[in-house]
């Protein structure tokens, strides 16, 4: 197939999940991928992403509740277990747990709020000195097995897939696009949709969209982030994911799955990693200051774990400045980009709104359209 109705760029987790949707509704789809889905170098790989309810503000949090009959879907069409129910604890100062069951209680999320000593008693793993709410349903998402999952059920439905193909241009021809690959070839789309992560920065400027909605998209920041793997002092003993925050960057933990063989919890800052220009010019290199402050904290709150890494990679968080996601379109193009270091537990239902908002059906909400805001804005006061 050398064109299509539809193009998607990026094989991650939010490519595939437009490409499944899309592909699901009987669209013509060619996913284009410049390495491999899910890879190692992208901001989907590994098995181990936090899946959690708690969030402040009350939007993400129905989101959530939202997503999961789009897992429950995907669960079940791919015949494959993606989310890990462990449990998720959040606790300290910066993490007002009080504020966030209040949050869930309105969503309608199972939760409990505990004292610190009852908490220290059901998790003795953990350094605890505030109030502590669990979360039982929330667990761990393995990120590779769910695009795999996607991509499979994208192609089951018709959709083709190309890898080791970077795009090199998308040029606008008569009334669709021309999307240009490694060596040469090239695809006819009538309508490119772009989930490339990272690599959105380079890709931004380059893109045929209109200037006004381009000028209101907001500022993408990417980070080459730092996670590490402490082994359990007592390998039988249960573990829930856990963000702790108290004053200062709030640091995350959870069971590492496959990542580093299934034998410790991976530990991180939240944005903790050094800024890029692109994904195109991550190193890979590990920053040992940042080592030495999740050492730190692995010895004053997780002392279930050894505190000395047996394991350690970096990864990619592209973020808007609010942590809001963007999901927005303009003159056939829509831009993909629920990325801010928590888009993950969204993918299939965000999938379904980038499908929706590509193709027409529906609409996304109104804070994930920055660009199409600007662009309106615009217009009004050239009318005016």
């Amino acid at each position: 197939m050398t064109s299509a109705r539809y193009v998607v760029v990026g094989a991650g987790l939010m490519g595939a999940a437009t490409a499944w949707q899309l592909a699901e509704r009987g669209e013509e789809v060619v996913l284009v991928e410049r390495d491999v889905p899910a890879g190692p170098r992208g901001s989907s790989h590994g098995s181990a992403r936090i899946f959690r309810y708690a969030y402040a503000d009350p939007f993400y949090a129905e989101l959530v509740v939202r997503s999961e009959p789009w897992w429950a879907q995907l669960e079940r069409g791919s015949g494959r277990r993606l989310i890990d129910r462990v449990g998720g604890v959040d606790h300290g100062r910066g993490r007002e747990p009080e504020r966030l069951a209040r949050v869930l209680e309105a969503a309608g999320v199972a939760h409990e709020l505990l004292g610190p000593a009852r908490a220290r008693s059901r998790w003795p793993q953990l350094t605890v000195e505030t109030p502590v709410l669990y979360q039982p349903g929330a667990g761990v998402l393995d990120a590779q097995a769910t695009v795999e999952a996607m991509v499979e059920l994208a192609a089951a439905a018709g959709a083709q897939l190309r890898t080791a193909w970077p795009v090199r241009g998308i040029v606008r021809t008569g009334a669709g696009f021309t999307v240009s690959g490694p060596r040469g070839e090239t695809l006819d789309a009538g309508h490119v949709v772009v989930a490339a992560g990272g690599h959105l920065p380079d890709l931004l400027g380059e893109l045929p969209l209109p200037p006004a909605f381009l000028a209101g998209l907001p500022r993408l920041s990417v980070r080459q982030e730092n996670a590490f793997h402490f082994p359990y002092r007592d390998p039988g003993q249960p573990w829930p994911t856990t963000i702790h925050e108290d004053g200062g960057k709030p640091v995350y933990s959870l069971p590492g799955g496959r990542d580093a063989g299934c034998r410790g919890q991976k530990v991180a800052e939240y944005h903790g990693g050094r800024l890029l220009r692109s994904a195109a010019v991550q190193d890979g290199v590990v920053d040992p200051v940042h080592r030495a402050r999740v050492v730190a904290h692995v010895r004053a709150r997780l002392p279930g774990l050894v505190p000395e890494p047996y394991a350690e990679a970096t990864c990619l968080f592209t973020s808007t400045p609010d942590e809001e996601f963007v999901l927005d379109s303009a003159g056939g193009i829509t831009v993909v980009s629920p990325c801010s270091g928590h888009g993950g537990k969204f993918a299939p239902l965000l999938g379904a709104m980038a499908a929706d908002l590509a193709t027409g059906a529906g609409g996304v909400p109104a804070r994930f359209r920055p660009g199409a805001a600007a662009r309106r804005r615009g217009a009004e006061r050239r009318r005016g």
